[in-house]
């Protein structure tokens, strides 16, 4: 397939270039400067500003734009940033392919499992209902945007949970950990979705010819803790795991981050990927540790 990737330099969309041309992809990339290779296309979707000709060109679009909820604090600023970073990124790509000829046959457009919001004791599926907060208002206003595009492309949300790989909101826990200051966080027994990059990848690349529609959530098979992600990355650095950082005082150095990013519980489901035939390279966190961590950390 010919695939356009918007948010092809950032972590996820680094390893999925490298997975779809080793799959045999023809992938170009949207940059926000001007084209310096023939891979390249130029895009400004702050202005809404692409060549929508170029929507006939292709078969499939991943959209992965969006501003780090990893970039702390959350000031007032960096809230609106971390909104329209997405949704007009997400509504140009869908207003390109509306003004298409012949539009392409796939969108992909990253979302978050922050759609579900705080949500102790219940297992969440893609039925599951919206929650409250701040990510569930920018997820479902993203995935809103993605609805935009053109009846006759079949339209993905796939909701990401915390990506485990040597980049993103794990290279700060990595390195927290390598000088012995990991913690506990609140109780440390609220679920974090998770899920491998490599697998991450790989779902994406395996939506690309799915049949499924809709929002799929991408987390790993095996549900953990955010005691058991920490207590194992610690194990695995063999670096002490004995401190605790308490809920108000993670509060009161976070904000909203806190309660949103690192305390709110998320048993999420990834069932309807698997009963799509996705195979799992990493069923569970500690695997997905393990491959991150055998990896030679990337030349930036």
């Amino acid at each position: 397939m010919r695939v356009l990737i918007a948010g092809a330099s950032g972590f996820i969309g680094t390893a999925l270039v490298d997975r779809l041309t080793r799959d045999g992809h023809d992938v170009l990339r949207l940059v926000r400067r001007r084209a310096q290779s023939a891979d390249e296309v130029t895009w400004s979707p702050a202005a809404g500003i692409i060549d929508f000709t170029i929507m006939d060109r292709i078969d499939a679009v991943v959209n992965l734009s969006g501003a780090s909820l990893a970039r702390l604090p959350w000031t007032k600023a960096y809230r609106t940033e971390i909104i329209e970073s997405r949704v007009s990124a997400t509504r140009t790509l869908a207003d390109a392919m509306r003004k298409a000829r012949t539009p392409p046959a796939v969108f992909l457009s990253g979302s978050a499992v922050g759609y579900y919001g705080d949500r102790p004791g219940e297992l969440l599926a893609e039925p599951s209902p919206a929650g409250t907060g701040f990510l569930a208002d920018v997820v479902q206003k993203w995935e809103s945007a993605a609805g935009l595009a053109p009846s006759e492309t079949r339209t993905v949300t796939f909701r990401t949970g915390l990506v485990i790989g040597e980049g993103g909101a794990m290279r700060r826990v990595a390195t927290l950990t390598r000088f012995g200051v990991s913690a506990r966080l609140g109780t440390g027994g609220q679920h974090w979705p998770w899920i491998a990059l490599d697998d991450e990848v790989g779902a994406i690349a395996h939506l690309l010819g799915s049949r499924l529609a809709g929002p799929v959530n991408l987390v790993g098979p095996i549900p953990a803790t955010a005691d058991r992600v920490m207590g194992a990355m610690a194990e695995r650095m063999h670096r002490p795991y004995a401190l605790a950082v308490p809920e108000r005082v993670l509060g009161l150095a976070l904000g909203q981050a806190a309660d949103e990013l690192l305390l709110a519980s998320q048993k999420v489901s990834s069932q309807h990927l698997v009963d799509d035939g996705y195979a799992f390279a990493h069923e569970s966190v500690e695997s997905a540790l393990d491959a991150m961590l055998s990896r030679p950390a990337p030349v930036r």
